[in-house]
């Protein structure tokens, strides 16, 4: 498995030749630093841990400062920890860029959803509002909890109740990666991923069975005009289009 730590900058969108418009998130990768290699011997588990965004030394803790120097490097803000396969040939110290992945692979992103506030039973459990006629003093309320079978009223775990929503790890799996590109340090991965704008996500090899598409080409803008650019994706759905009548 390999994977990376990033930052969730946004979406937007990208042309491949075809015409064909793909939505995608663009993902900041920048260096990430070997800190540690977990054994089975010292740890039960065999495990790569990767930090992430330099901290300067007067705010980071002294255990945090002392664990960086082991793989000269600066404490950093995020640190995660991948399961060794792929990465697990590294060595303490050594950096990980974007180019670990290639346009084509297949990805999972886990990150932290968007904190959405306290909500209610309707918002947060895609609840039924109640009868709207006159007299019922029911509306936008739980309803019945205690409807287990049981007779001393128990409330089981997990009954749809108002409380906090959003603000929880989730992953998004069997996403394409798009484009790498590191010298940027940026990865365009097709789709959304979990988390809001500068939020900390992880990157690894999706767990399904695919982990590789074809990749596609996408058009490129150095060294052309606005108006080029848009006569080449007019011709191209004009092309498409004139394909689809003639199969008609």
């Amino acid at each position: 498995m390999k994977g990376i730590l990033g930052r969730k900058l946004g979406m937007t969108q990208v042309f491949t030749i075809d015409g064909e418009l793909i939505p995608v998130t663009v993902i900041e990768c920048g260096t990430n630093v070997v800190l540690q290699k977990k054994t089975v011997e010292n740890d039960g588990y065999e495990a790569v841990q990767l930090g992430y965004v330099d901290v300067k030394e007067h705010r980071a803790t002294k255990p945090a400062i002392g664990h960086a120097k082991k793989a000269n490097t600066a404490p950093k803000k995020y640190v995660r920890e991948f399961k060794a396969d792929e990465l697990y040939n590294l060595e303490v110290g050594a950096e990980v860029k974007a180019d670990v992945f290639a346009a084509g692979d297949v990805v999972d992103v886990t990150g932290t959803s968007k904190g959405k506030g306290y909500s209610g039973v309707i918002v947060r459990n895609n609840g039924t509002i109640g009868p709207k006629s006159h007299g019922s003093g029911h509306h936008r309320h739980v309803g019945s909890l205690a409807t287990t079978g049981r007779n001393n009223g128990r409330i089981e775990k997990g009954a749809p109740m108002p409380g906090q929503e959003g603000c929880f790890t989730t992953t998004n799996q069997n996403l394409t990666i798009v484009k790498v590109d590191a010298n940027e340090g940026y990865i365009l991965v097709k789709g959304n991923v979990p988390g809001p704008k500068r939020g900390l996500v992880m990157i690894k090899t999706t767990v399904k069975p695919v982990k590789h598409v074809d990749a596609v080409e996408l058009i490129s803008y150095e060294g052309t005009s606005v108006e080029e650019v848009l006569e080449e994706v007019t011709e191209a759905i004009n092309a498409e289009a004139a394909a689809a009548a003639a199969q008609k």
